[in-house]
C-alpha cells in the first residue's frame, strides 16, 4: 500500500514539474504572430494550385506579411481577393492580371486516329509513358481528363476524347499545366482572340497523316496579318500576343482551320 502511494505522489510531483517546464518553455519560445496572417489566409481561396508562384496559400500568406510578395499575384481569387489584401496590408498593387487556359489541340476522336490499343490506368500521365499515348499525334490532348479532375472551378470536359475549357469558368489557377504530359495546354492573358490549336512541330508532310486539324506550316496565315503577329517557326504556326489586333485573318486563311 505504501508503494503505491509513494508511485503516485512520485508520478504527481513529475507531473507538476514537467507543466511549469513546458509552461516557461512556451513562454521563452514563443514566436510572435502577426495579426494580418490569419487575415490574409482567410482571404486567399486555399486552392494552393501554385499560380501566385509559390507552393500554396499558405507559403504565399507568410511572403505577403514579410513584404516579399504582391498581392496581384491570386488568379482563382480574382479582384475580390486583391481589394481584401490591399485592404490588410495597406497597399494599392495594380489591377489582377486576369489569365486563362487554352488546349492547343484540336485532335478530337475524329481527327487523329488511335495508334494502338491501350488498356491500362485510365490516365493521361500513365498513357503517355506507352510510347507518347495510343493517339496518333504524340504533341496532342491524350483525353483521358487528368485535368478536369484536377481543375477546382469545373471548367474542363472531354468532348470526343480531347480536353475543352470554358473560360467563363477558367480562373486561370494553372493546376491542369501541371498534370498535363503533353504540355498542351498554355495560360495566355485574357481575353485571347485568336489562338493557334496545334503544338505538333513535325514537318506538314508527317503531322497530316496523324491529325487532319493540325497546322501543316504553310505559312499563309503570316502572309495574311498586317500586325507582323504570327510566324511559322518549327512547322507551326506561333502568334505573337503583344503584337496580335484579333482581325481574324489568319484564321480566314488557314487552310486547315486550326486557328480559332
Amino acid at each position: 500500500m505504501d508503494t503505491v502511494f509513494i508511485a503516485i505522489i512520485f508520478f504527481t510531483i513529475l507531473g507538476l514539474v514537467c507543466s511549469v517546464l513546458i509552461t516557461i518553455a512556451s513562454k521563452l519560445m514563443f514566436v510572435k504572430v502577426d495579426p494580418r496572417l490569419e487575415k490574409i489566409r482567410s482571404c486567399l481561396p486555399g486552392a494552393n494550385c501554385g499560380a501566385c508562384g509559390f507552393s500554396g496559400c499558405e507559403v504565399y500568406a507568410e511572403a505577403l506579411i514579410q513584404g516579399d510578395a504582391s498581392t496581384n499575384l491570386c488568379p482563382p481569387g480574382g479582384d475580390r481577393t486583391l481589394n481584401l489584401l490591399n485592404q490588410i496590408l495597406g497597399v494599392n498593387e495594380g489591377a489582377l492580371t486576369k489569365m486563362t487556359a487554352i488546349v492547343h489541340c484540336l485532335g478530337d476522336s475524329l481527327a487523329t486516329p488511335d495508334k494502338f490499343e491501350y488498356i491500362g490506368i485510365y490516365s493521361c500521365f500513365a498513357a503517355e509513358k506507352f510510347y507518347g499515348g495510343k493517339r496518333s499525334c504524340s504533341f496532342g490532348c491524350i483525353g483521358f481528363g487528368d485535368c478536369m479532375h484536377v481543375c477546382p472551378n469545373d471548367a474542363i470536359c472531354i468532348e470526343n476524347k480531347l480536353a475543352r475549357i470554358d473560360p467563363r469558368k477558367c480562373s486561370g489557377c494553372g493546376v491542369c499545366l501541371n498534370v498535363c504530359p503533353t504540355k498542351v495546354i498554355a495560360l495566355e492573358v485574357a481575353p485571347v482572340h485568336v489562338a493557334v490549336l496545334c503544338k505538333n512541330t513535325e514537318k506538314g508532310s508527317i503531322m497530316k497523316d496523324k491529325c487532319t486539324n493540325g497546322c501543316i506550316g504553310c505559312t499563309k496565315c503570316v502572309r495574311a496579318c498586317d500586325a507582323d503577329a504570327i510566324k511559322v517557326s518549327e512547322s507551326l504556326a506561333v502568334i505573337d500576343y503583344t503584337r496580335c489586333t484579333g482581325c481574324g485573318k489568319c484564321k480566314r486563311e488557314c487552310i486547315k482551320k486550326c486557328i480559332h
